[in-house]
């Protein structure tokens, strides 16, 4: 046969193409692999000198403009106020968020230095409590009326 594919080269292409699928006709998808959970103990990054900026221009642009519900408007002017302003105007913003960028710096060498050092004892003891409590759960079993036998 010209052109025409033979009933091996069809079932390999067809296998190509085929969608995983379970007992039940639903589509498996392959897990995808998430986020690591982030550490609520870790300390939050030092904001930009244009945000520490923004802290006092947000309140200032709400006093004057009451009826605004737009944040966009806030930062559209943000924006462009921070874009007319000269580098010595900018200064105590940047000087604001270099002290913040040290004190950052600081509680993440205090934080890498307890990461390094492993569970603390308020950690131990959260973990062993959990314990407890399944101890406790396992015990409650033991007075129900459920059957847990195998043997009849």
């Amino acid at each position: 046969m010209k052109g025409g594919k033979s009933k091996a080269e069809s079932k390999k292409a067809d296998a190509k193409l085929a969608v995983n699928k379970k007992k039940g006709g639903t589509v498996t998808k392959p897990a995808k692999k998430g986020k690591a959970a982030k550490d609520p103990n870790k300390p939050k990054r030092p904001a930009s000198a244009f945000f520490v900026f923004m802290e006092e221009f947000r309140k200032q642009f709400n006093k004057d403009h009451p009826n605004n519900k737009a944040v966009s408007a806030v930062g559209k002017a943000a924006g462009a106020k921070w874009k007319s302003m000269s580098d010595a105007e900018k200064a105590p913003y940047v000087a604001k968020s270099e002290k913040r960028k040290v004190e950052y710096e600081k509680n993440m060498r205090a934080y890498n230095s307890r990461q390094a050092e492993g569970p603390t004892a308020a950690d131990e003891e959260s973990e062993k409590s959990m314990s407890e409590v399944n101890d406790e759960d396992e015990g409650d079993d033991e007075g129900s009326d459920e059957e847990e036998d195998d043997d009849e």
